[in-house]
C-alpha cells in the first residue's frame, strides 16, 4: 500500500535541523495551509491548518539552508501517524482547547516565492526513496 500528501503553505517558523547518533541530518519545520470561503449569509470562512514537516539527509540540509519562516513551500511527501493512536498527535493547548498536529515525512520540497529570496521559485530537491520505505512497498 501507498499514500501521498501534498501540501502547498507557508512555514510558520524557520526550520530546525539537528543530527541523528549516526550522522544523519534531520530538518524540522511546520508549514501552515489556508482555505477561504464565503458563507451562504455572505460572510467570510476562513481554515487554518498546520502540517510539522520533517525532511531527512540531503534534502534536511538543503531545507535548513534555504528556507525561512513566511516562505512559501510546496511539500510531496507521505503522512506519518501517531504510534499510539494511528491518526494525527493530539494534545491539549496551554488555553485548554485541543490541538491535532498532522505530521508529514517530505519526500520532495519545492521552494516557491515569498520570504528568503535566493532560490529560483523552480527549484526543488528530492529524496529517493523517503526514509522507512523499502523497495518492496513501492506500489508499482
Amino acid at each position: 500500500m501507498y499514500h501521498k500528501v501534498i501540501i502547498v503553505g507557508n512555514l510558520g517558523r524557520d526550520p530546525e535541523m539537528r543530527y541523528t547518533p549516526d550522522g544523519t541530518p534531520v530538518t524540522n519545520f511546520s508549514v501552515a495551509t489556508n482555505r477561504k470561503w464565503n458563507n451562504p449569509d455572505g460572510s467570510q470562512g476562513e481554515e487554518t491548518v498546520w502540517f510539522r514537516v520533517t525532511a531527512w539527509r540531503q534534502l534536511a540540509e538543503l531545507c535548513n539552508q534555504y528556507l525561512s519562516k513566511g516562505r512559501q513551500v510546496f511539500i510531496e511527501g507521505r503522512m506519518t501517524p501517531d504510534r499510539d493512536t494511528g491518526g494525527p498527535r493530539v494534545w491539549t493547548s496551554n488555553d485548554g482547547q485541543p490541538r491535532a498536529s498532522f505530521e508529514v515525512t517530505a519526500a520532495t520540497v519545492k521552494f516557491l516565492g515569498g520570504r528568503g529570496e535566493g532560490v529560483d521559485a523552480s527549484d526543488s530537491y528530492q529524496e529517493a526513496p523517503p526514509p522507512d520505505m523499502g523497495e518492496d512497498e513501492i506500489p508499482f
